[in-house]
């Protein structure tokens, strides 16, 4: 079974830090670019951060650059995200996705509806 499995979500202070970690299971996905998203309640998911399939390019929504940073470990089949100076409006799910339909490409998609298979999501809540 094809799944994206996240991990590291939790409880932190505003000014804090996490690391999420995405591992894909079921297939090799060093191929594909990856993403993360976040959703917000009562919000549309939206885009934090991309990579391509190499890892040599990375995409930052601009409420996260320079705070948050992706990478890729493409011999363990993981993505990870790693959050910095979080703030209250950072609480959310964050989703992992793999965007299956454009292997090897050099700029990875930022909307999620280019994203094909996705994780169940890891809760983030960041206290004031």
């Amino acid at each position: 079974q094809v799944q994206l499995v996240e991990s590291g979500g939790g409880l932190v202070q505003a000014g804090g830090s996490l690391r999420l970690s995405c591992a894909a299971s079921g297939r090799t996905f060093s191929d594909y670019p990856m993403g993360w998203f976040r959703q917000a309640p009562g919000k549309e998911r939206e885009f934090v951060a991309t990579i391509n399939w190499s890892g040599s390019r990375q995409s930052y929504a601009d409420s996260v650059n320079g705070r948050f940073t992706i990478s890729r470990d493409n011999a363990a089949n993981t993505v990870y995200l790693q959050l910095r100076s979080l703030k209250p409006e950072g609480t959310a799910v964050y989703y992992c996705a793999a965007d299956t339909a454009r292997p090897g490409v050099l700029r990875p998609k930022v909307q999620p509806r280019d994203y094909y298979l996705w994780g169940q999501g890891t809760q983030v809540t960041v206290s004031s």
